[in-house]
């Protein structure tokens, strides 16, 4: 059993939220794109689904430039409970923007909910199971996944295998149609690094 708890799965949104740059947020924004678009093809999805969720990948989290301005111009002194309230909005917010844009309503809908969780505990609206679009689905477990595998500004990032094991020990808040392939995948990029790694060991 690995010694976590809910803040390492959550990631510790408030000070995520407050220690990240621009640049850390896009190569986020690039890996949950990357990993969502390999699991939509894993699903068997067809071409423009895969499209769609790797846009919505690249942009989930876009609503946080309109919680920034909360954030960094509160007091220091604002309770962390408040100033989650206002990081959950990152979800809603988002939606708002890239529907401001033109962005198609299925893009839109998997950036609203892609912090539902399919046991019904996520936000902005406690949807349950398949209830949640597809999209958001696959979106939650890359998004928590990249997140982990990262460095933060509070710890270093995981390894793909202690991950996994983190998923794993909260699997509720996953789909199982969704989780099942998704580890297939980790376990293939795992498998390819440690091959790669073998290979360079001999001066392959």
């Amino acid at each position: 059993m690995i010694e976590s708890n809910r803040a390492d799965l959550e990631v510790d949104e408030v000070s995520t939220y407050l220690t990240e740059d621009l640049e850390t947020e896009i190569a986020h924004g690039i890996e949950v794109s990357r990993l969502a678009g390999m699991l939509a093809t894993e699903l068997k999805m067809d071409q423009e689904f895969c499209h769609d969720v790797e846009v919505a990948g690249m942009l989930h989290d876009i609503g946080k430039l309109r919680v920034s301005t909360y954030l960094y111009g509160g007091d220091d002194d604002t309770l962390n409970v408040e100033k989650l309230r206002y990081v959950r909005m990152h979800a809603t917010l988002g939606y708002q923007v890239v529907k401001e844009e033109g962005y198609p309503e299925r893009v839109c809908e998997m950036i609203l909910h892609h912090h539902e969780n399919y046991d019904g505990t996520g936000y902005p609206n406690n949807l349950v199971g398949e209830d949640i679009p597809l999209g958001a689905r696959i979106l939650r477990v890359c998004d928590v996944f990249a997140a982990l595998t990262s460095d933060r500004p509070y710890r270093k990032a995981f390894d793909n295998k202690t991950a996994v094991e983190l998923l794993i020990e909260e699997v509720r808040h996953f789909d199982m149609k969704v989780f099942l392939p998704f580890q297939s995948i980790v376990h293939d990029e795992i498998m390819r690094r440690e091959l790669s790694q073998r290979m360079n060991n001999y001066n392959i």
